[in-house]
């Protein structure tokens, strides 16, 4: 292994140390070519901006603690440039045989790619310490801050959306999951934003991405999508709980077709009693009391009744009446081509099935059904 000389043991003002770093600099890759790279991703970006958001698949790698950053910050506003990068160093020094030591861990094959916010000092000073110590680095040229706006841009990509539609409790959620199995490409934006875009959407699932790492995650996905076969997605409003779906992407949603899967009322009500019944019950009511002013206050006490009770079927047809009227005003708002399939007494594995024969039977008779709507727009 080549000698390394520890950063505590390096003057920031060594000209060969700065030329190194500088060179390492010039030599990033774009946003697409870093995420095709092979290696470990490492976030040197401090604990707080990798929780904010970060690239898909990055491991927090932080060069500075949540203080030190500040300090360094601070220092840099009262004392300039070169004070805040010698404070920098200093502050570092004593890391760096750790970092070697964390990242052969990390990355066995002694591949990583590092960045972090704009591409500067902090992805330059780890890509020199961890080149130093035998690896191979690639770093991101621009930093996080390009790979944002590449990710944003993606969303200008059209391409061709099939939007599930289908009411409340007719399975689209383990429809899509089936899709998917049977080799379809799919979008599903509530299993990313952890939330199933109701009053009732948290209930059971973990907490909710930041919507900024919601946008990455999406983009990320967004961008490995084939414009030759459909892109399943189902039906949303813009807001699923706390994250926004991208404005391009939701246009292009909101302009697509949609394949509409019926259920009988009575399966709707089994498949929700199903999902819900094993939840606490003070945390439906609480969903519940969520919609109180749409649904009304005496269905409302009704449905809440129901539910403590401990009959969830009839506490979840009273709340039915309310989204079905939503669900039934989005369709007609969207002003786009619906085709109801109706899925009765089918399993998500045979509606999925069903699903992919009706899409291709649209396509032979409006060739291309979806295709030429990306073409139109490229």
């Amino acid at each position: 292994m080549p000698h390394f000389r520890p950063l505590s043991q390096t003057r920031y003002t060594g000209k060969c140390t700065l030329r190194v770093l500088v060179w390492l600099l010039m030599q990033g890759l774009n946003a697409i070519d870093f995420l095709a790279h092979p290696g470990v991703m490492l976030d040197v970006r401090s604990p707080a901006e990798y929780r904010q958001g970060h690239i898909p698949g990055a491991i927090s790698f932080p060069l500075f603690t949540d203080q030190e950053r500040a300090q360094v910050g601070t220092c840099y506003k009262h004392e300039g440039r070169d004070a805040a990068v010698e404070l920098g160093f200093q502050l570092v020094g004593p890391k760096s045989a750790q970092f070697l030591a964390t990242a052969k861990q990390l990355a066995p094959d002694r591949r990583v790619r590092v960045h972090c916010w704009r591409g500067g000092m902090r992805s330059g000073s780890v890509a020199w310490v961890l080149k130093m110590g035998g690896f191979e680095v690639a770093t991101l040229h621009g930093g996080y801050k390009a790979f944002r706006n590449w990710a944003l841009k993606t969303f200008e990509q059209p391409k061709p959306i099939v939007i599930l539609g289908g009411m409340t409790g007719t399975g689209k959620t383990d429809i899509l999951l089936a899709l998917k199995n049977q080799g379809a490409q799919v979008l599903d934006l509530e299993a990313i934003a952890s939330h199933r875009g109701s009053s009732y959407g948290s209930l059971g699932l973990p907490p909710q991405p930041t919507n900024e790492q919601f946008e990455n995650e999406v983009a990320v996905q967004w961008a490995k999508f084939q414009t030759d076969s459909p892109i399943w997605v189902e039906a949303e409003s813009k807001r699923i709980g706390t994250c926004c779906i991208p404005e391009p992407l939701f246009q292009q949603m909101d302009q697509a077709e949609v394949l509409e899967v019926v259920r009988p009322r009575s399966e709707r009500l089994a498949l929700l009693a199903n999902v819900y019944g094993s939840a606490d019950r003070e945390a439906v009511v609480t969903a519940t009391e969520r919609i109180r002013k749409r649904l009304g206050g005496l269905r409302t006490q009704q449905a809440v009744d129901f539910i403590r009770q401990g009959q969830i079927s009839e506490g979840v047809s009273i709340v039915l009446e309310y989204y079905d009227k939503t669900y039934t005003y989005d369709l007609q708002r969207r002003d786009v081509v619906i085709h109801p399939t109706d899925v009765a007494g089918l399993s998500a594995e045979e509606s999925a099935a069903k699903l992919l024969v009706a899409v291709q039977q649209l396509q032979a008779k409006s060739e291309p059904m979806l295709s030429a709507k990306v073409k139109a727009n490229v």
